[in-house]
């Protein structure tokens, strides 16, 4: 009898370590949904889903679904719900609404939003905000320097508070460098438009526009080619999108680090320290920033540059968050 016990006693050990060897073994199953830019955007969601990739993969599975249409939204949260995935992060403010109505749903189920703030209240949702303001006004110092008619452009995908920060930024660093110049601007109101927005930027280009930045994803690519096309210079954003796309026109770009911050939430999933709430990427923790110039960026704006971004991070200088604030943004309708 004593045998028999100390068998099953050493059994129970077994099974026992080796459940805690295979729960310690587990993949953590990330699942990103994209808004309608799609994965392949050259923008935020390419550049969320290419941080998920770079996770180690002996620790982490993850996946992603294209949303083609806004109604796909809540289908492909579900799915990955069904699918027991550990984290769900959905890309862009405009999954806000699909994101909370699961997240009430599902109270244990964590999620992720990147560009939306608007979940703050839920305790399983960690909100991904970026200071989109502070590299978009770098890129508008750069604009404002290198511009030759004093008109420059700016296309939008959408008009949103989150949105509109990148267009209070840029107008507000475009101004510092340069007074006088006349910004055209235009709401595509389409993130995955790229033929739409290649006709805003040629029709800037008409009206005397020789820089035009883009805050439009996918929308943007068209006007980084009629940029190209016309021979003028472009500024792209989240990625550094002279190399993304290509493009000797593009100068330089805002960067959003949607990658880190994909990662960042993954790994407090798997090491149990997930929160929700806003977690911010500014500049101060290298959440935005400015991508390398090319030549035509002189050395003289590249130190107002550097300054400007010091003092941003001292509290020395603030840039603008509200169009109150900014009266040259006119995007706000």
């Amino acid at each position: 009898m004593k045998k028999i016990l100390a068998m099953a006693l050493v059994l129970c050990m077994m099974f026992a370590m080796c459940a805690t060897a295979s729960a310690a073994d587990a993949k953590i199953k990330v699942g990103m949904v994209t808004d309608v830019g799609g994965v392949n955007d050259k923008s935020f969601n390419q550049l969320a889903w290419e941080g998920l990739q770079a996770l180690d993969p002996d620790a982490f599975e993850v996946n992603y679904l294209e949303s083609k249409t806004d109604a796909d939204y809540q289908t492909n949260i579900n799915t990955f719900i069904d699918e027991e995935y550990d984290l769900i992060i959905t890309v862009g403010y405009m999954l806000a609404d699909a994101t909370r109505e699961a997240a009430m749903d599902n109270p244990d189920q964590k999620f992720a939003i990147v560009d939306d703030s608007s979940c703050a209240d839920l305790e399983n949702v960690a909100c991904l905000m970026f200071a989109q303001e502070e590299c978009s006004y770098l890129v508008g110092l750069v604009a404002g320097s290198v511009t030759k008619s004093n008109t420059v452009g700016y296309v939008q995908g959408m008009v949103s508070d989150p949105m509109n920060l990148f267009g209070i930024g840029y107008i507000t660093g475009v101004l510092e460098a340069c007074p006088e110049a006349t910004i055209l601007q235009y709401n595509a109101n389409n993130f995955g438009d790229i033929a739409g927005g290649n006709t805003a930027a040629k029709d800037m280009i008409t009206k005397g526009a020789d820089v035009i930045y883009h805050a439009a994803g996918g929308t943007g690519n068209g006007v980084m080619n009629a940029c190209d096309e016309a021979g003028i210079y472009g500024i792209g954003v989240d990625k550094d999108q002279r190399v993304e796309l290509g493009l000797e026109c593009i100068i330089t770009s805002a960067m959003k680090r949607v990658d880190v911050a994909c990662q960042d939430i993954s790994k407090a999933v798997k090491d149990d320290a997930f929160k929700g709430g806003v977690h911010l990427y500014n500049l101060a923790n290298d959440g935005v920033g400015i991508a390398p110039t090319t030549d035509v960026v002189s050395a003289e704006t590249l130190e107002k540059v550097e300054a400007a971004k010091k003092a941003i991070i001292a509290g020395e200088k603030t840039i603008p968050t509200s169009a109150a604030d900014c009266p040259a943004f006119t995007l706000n309708g």
